[in-house]
């Protein structure tokens, strides 16, 4: 998913000068991962259905299919966007009891 969100912010057009942030946060003692992406340029992401012999456009089906939740926001210096996913680790799971039959 990370690989999916910064491939699409180096292709995002901007002027040269501006960087591509990446932040990985881990909550929960490791049950949850937040990943964000941020970038310079306008615009909203959308996730497109494309066609069986398209070559792009299913990145964000990706995030969609994999993350658990997923979603844009502003970034605090009112330039461009971070897209974040979080991603629901096994941790964040009760561990099974299996119990023998008798």
């Amino acid at each position: 998913m990370l690989s999916e969100l910064v491939t699409n912010a180096v292709r995002v057009v901007v002027p040269g000068d501006r960087m591509i942030g990446v932040r990985i946060e881990c909550r929960a003692r490791g049950a949850w991962l937040r990943l964000e992406v941020s970038d310079a340029g306008d615009g909203r992401p959308v996730v497109r259905w494309p066609g069986e012999l398209d070559t792009g456009g299913r990145g964000l089906l990706i995030v969609d299919a994999l993350a658990f939740c997923w979603g844009v926001k502003e970034r605090p210096a009112g330039i461009g966007k971070t897209i974040w996913a979080e991603v629901v680790t096994p941790l964040s799971f009760p561990r099974r009891r299996w119990s023998t039959p008798r």
